[in-house]
């Protein structure tokens, strides 16, 4: 994935009920636990975690 993608976030880490679909505005590369995805929602919220969490939407 990279920066203007569409993609979803897991609910293990949105803590709500359902996938959350939003754009991704942010990839990093963290040393210590990999690939670290940000995305934004249609409300402003951003979520972030490993990328083993998102999937494109």
């Amino acid at each position: 994935m990279k920066v203007g993608d569409k993609a979803k976030a897991n609910p293990a880490i949105t803590g709500l009920d359902t996938w959350i679909e939003g754009i991704v505005i942010d990839v990093e590369n963290n040393p210590f636990i990999g690939i670290v995805i940000s995305i934004k929602d249609a409300l402003g919220r951003i979520f972030y975690g490993q990328s083993k969490y998102f999937e494109p939407a």
